[in-house]
């Protein structure tokens, strides 16, 4: 098997095609990751998600990374990690930006799902306030692994 560095294009050709990563944020020296579906479109992932854990770690440190995977088998697979910063979209429901990641996100399969069932689970409240966010990429970095697989 080799491993070789992705070009940036070949990075975010494979954003384009994800919509599903692990988002990794930080708060006093102790990491966090986490599962995301997200909406890309060039130097930006657009989230919806609910006000938990990561949404206030954001909110203290906005430097994040998000970690995307395109997996064949286990010597054929590509991963991109994309660093930024977190930007929330303020209210009004219908600002202009929101609006944008509202679109973007909605053409994804269960786009919603995630973030309010988990957070239904832990409260009582049906009227959970969601909260669209984007993240603004700063840089990223690929790695494609090729070869033949254990087997061959």
């Amino acid at each position: 098997m080799t491993i070789n560095e992705i070009a940036e294009n070949d990075c975010r050709m494979i954003l384009g095609r994800g919509s599903l990563g692990r988002l990794g944020c930080a708060l006093n020296d102790q990491p966090y990751i986490v599962p995301i579906y997200f909406a890309y479109e060039p130097d930006f992932f657009y989230v919806l998600s609910t006000v938990g854990q990561k949404i206030h770690w954001m909110r203290e440190n906005p430097k994040v990374c998000i970690q995307v995977d395109e997996i064949e088998d286990q010597s054929r697979w590509a991963s991109v990690i994309a660093n930024g910063t977190y930007e929330e979209l303020p209210e009004p429901a219908d600002s202009p930006e929101r609006t944008h990641a509202r679109k973007l996100l909605e053409k994804q399969h269960h786009w919603w799902l995630n973030a309010i069932a988990e957070r239904r689970a832990k409260v009582d409240d049906l009227l959970i306030d969601p909260i669209f966010f984007r993240i603004h990429i700063d840089s990223m970095t690929g790695l494609r692994a090729s070869g033949a697989t254990a087997e061959s």
